[in-house]
């Protein structure tokens, strides 16, 4: 159980949660993350540091650059693992009361 509040801990950082949509679409390396969210790239490297070592995040070098990207299969095993957490239906009581 430790483990899956780790994993929610460290995916409570809005930066992490906007640095896993940006790399849903493409590869990135730290200088294009820390562009498009705004951030320098000392604290793109410190997220990436944290995604990485709980495996939800990839590293591959080409050539000068590092490109950072998604580990879908732990990322699966996530939403997998908060399915089994969210069981009360509450999707399911939305759709039939017409409430979002």
């Amino acid at each position: 159980m430790k483990e899956a509040a780790d994993l929610f801990k460290l995916l409570s950082v809005d930066k992490r949660i906007e640095i896993i949509e940006l790399l849903k679409e493409e590869s990135m390396n730290v200088n294009a993350l820390a562009e498009a969210l705004k951030i320098t790239q000392s604290a793109v490297s410190q997220h990436l540091r944290v995604l990485r070592s709980a495996g939800l995040v990839k590293d591959e070098r080409q050539g000068y650059w590092i490109y950072y990207s998604l580990n879908r299969e732990a990322l699966e095993k996530c939403r997998q693992r908060l399915n089994r957490i969210c069981t009360c239906g509450c999707l399911g009581k939305q759709a039939s009361t017409g409430k979002t």
